[in-house]
C-alpha cells in the first residue's frame, strides 16, 4: 500500500507536517513514528491493518523527511530528542487529538518514549522498538568498549566536516548501507528502498540528521529553551503508561538489552522478541507482530 495516497499536510507553529491519515476519523488515535534512515513506509502494511480494526492511524514524516518542512528558513535545523517529542505534541494539537497510542522505532521510538515520560496524559499506550531509548548528552559522552564503539561508526563520521559533506552527497547510498547492516536478514528489493529514499530529498534532511547525531555526543548544542526538558529526560524518568516493547532477533543496529530497561516501565508492561531474522526496521519487516502489539497495548489503556 502507498501511504502517500492518503497524504495530507497540516501546519503547526514550527512545521508544515506531511502525514498519512487512515481509518475512521472518530476511532481511537494511533500515531506511528518512523526513524532514520526510513520514512512513513516503515508502516506501509501496519497502518492499514490497524485502520481495518477501527483505529484512526496517523503516520507523519519526521522533520526533515518527505513533505515535512521547518517553516522558518532561518530557524536552526534542530533534531534533539526533546524537539522531536514536541513535534509529536504539536501535531496532536493541530489535529485535535487529546490522547493517542504512540508507537515507533529508532528516532520514532525515542520521541514516543519522551512524550510518554514527559506528558503521560497525552499517551494512552506505548509500543517502542528497542524499548527505552531516552538518553542525554552526558550518557552519550561516555566511552564504550571498542567493539561496541565500532557499531556507532556513522555517529562519529557525521560529527566531522567530512561526514557532513559525505552525507550531503551520498545520503541514499548511506541509507542503503544502514538498511543492510541494521537488518542483515531483511531481503528488501530496490523498489521498496527507492520508495523511501525519495523522502531524503527534503532540503532540511542533511542538516537535521547531522544535528541529531552530533547533539547526542555533545558536539552540537541544543535549543536553550529545551534545557529543562532535557534535564528531566536525562534522569531516565519512569514511564507509567501501558507498554509493549519489541525487539527483533536479528537487529544489527546498536540497541540496549531488554533487561537493561525493564525497570523504567512501571505500568502494565510486556517485552516481546520477534524471531525469524527480524532486524532494526521491525514494523516493516514484521508488520503483523507490530500491529498486534499496538492493538493489544491500546486495549490495556
Amino acid at each position: 500500500m502507498m501511504l502517500t495516497d492518503h497524504l495530507r499536510q497540516i501546519e503547526t507553529r514550527t512545521l508544515s507536517v506531511g502525514y498519512s491519515d487512515l481509518g475512521p476519523a472518530d476511532g481511537p488515535a494511533v500515531l506511528l513514528l518512523h526513524g532514520w534512515p526510513y520514512d512513513i513506509h516503515t508502516y506501509a502494511e501496519v497502518a492499514p491493518l490497524l485502520a481495518v480494526h477501527g483505529f484512526r492511524v496517523i503516520v507523519p514524516y519526521q522533520r526533515g523527511f518527505g513533505t515535512t518542512r521547518i517553516r522558518d528558513d532561518k530557524a536552526p535545523r534542530n533534531a534533539q530528542q526533546a524537539m522531536l517529542a514536541l513535534d509529536v505534541i504539536a501535531l496532536m494539537d493541530a489535529l485535535g487529538i487529546a490522547k493517542a497510542t504512540l508507537a515507533g522505532c529508532d528516532w520514532g521510538a525515542r520521541a514516543a518514549g519522551c512524550v510518554a515520560a514527559l506528558w503521560p496524559e497525552r499517551c494512552s499506550a506505548l509500543v517502542p522498538v528497542s524499548g527505552y531509548l531516552i538518553s542525554s548528552q552526558a550518557a552519550g559522552a561516555l566511552p564504550l568498549p571498542p567493539s561496541e564503539e565500532l557499531a556507532w561508526w556513522y555517529q562519529y563520521y557525521l560529527a566531522t566536516e567530512r561526514g557532513r559533506l559525505g552525507y550531503q552527497a551520498y545520503r541514499k547510498e548511506f541509507a542503503r548501507l544502514i538498511w543492510r547492516t541494521a537488518s542483515p536478514r531483511w531481503h528488501f528489493d530496490e523498489a521498496t528502498f527507492d520508495r523511501t529514499a525519495l523522502s531524503f530529498d527534503n532540503a532540511d534532511h542533511p542538516a537535521i540528521v547531522i544535528h541529531n547525531y552530533r547533539w547526542r555526543i555533545g558536539s552540537a548544542a541544543g535549543d536553550p529553551q529545551l534545557d529543562d526538558l532535557e534535564k528531566g529526560l536525562a534522569t531516565r524518568p519512569l514511564i507509567s503508561v501501558p507498554t509493549i516493547s519489541l525487539e527483533g532477533d536479528a537487529n544489527g543496529a546498536p540497541h540496549p538489552r531488554p533487561d537493561a530497561y525493564a525497570d523504567r516501565f512501571v505500568g502494565r508492561y510486556e517485552h516481546r522478541t520477534i524471531t525469524d531474522g527480524v532486524g532494526h526496521n521491525l514494523p516493516q519487516e514484521a508488520p503483523a507482530a507490530f500491529s498486534t502489539a499496538v492493538a493489544e497495548a491500546a486495549s490495556w489503556s
